[in-house]
């Protein structure tokens, strides 16, 4: 579900990625395009498919780690310059589909929020070090009884 706040000072509704971080509606930009699919002859007649376009480099309202997390999260809906093309085509509606995209946006935008978490390097316990050990020199016992074996006549 797509939250939108009203921005204090104009009558633009922000969408909200998380508690602290919003877009402004106008960052994005929004085509509507003829569908593939479903729909008979209507398809051929309404531009149902919407191409969402949002230029993640010179967003204003993102931080930058953000946006470098995003970068890798898009994939191949990412453009050279740095645009995010999202194209919803799942419904015969343009609202839904708007919807369908908008939402594709803010999941995308809502997962590179999340910080990853630093990795502290560890190293294994003194009673793991002994296991280990130990069973290589099982190992290497069970080996050396099969290279010595005596001739028989």
């Amino acid at each position: 579900m797509i939250d939108s706040v009203r921005h204090p000072n104009t009558r633009l509704t922000m969408i909200a990625i998380t508690d602290t971080i919003a877009i402004s509606p106008d960052e994005i930009d929004e085509r509507f395009v003829r569908a593939s699919g479903p729909g008979g002859q209507h398809v051929n007649k309404v531009s149902s498919a919407v191409q969402l376009r949002f230029d993640l480099r010179q967003s204003r309202t993102l931080p930058k780690d953000l946006r470098q997390r995003a970068e890798k999260l898009a994939g191949r809906s990412l453009t050279r310059e740095g645009v995010i093309v999202i194209t919803a085509d799942r419904f015969r509606s343009q609202e839904r589909n708007r919807a369908d995209a908008l939402e594709r946006l803010t999941t995308l935008l809502r997962q590179a929020a999340v910080r990853p978490k630093r990795r502290r390097p560890t190293r294994p316990g003194i009673g793991a070090v002994k296991r280990r050990l130990e069973s290589k020199n099982k190992r290497g016992a069970l080996k050396a009884l099969r290279r010595n074996r005596p001739e028989s006549d």
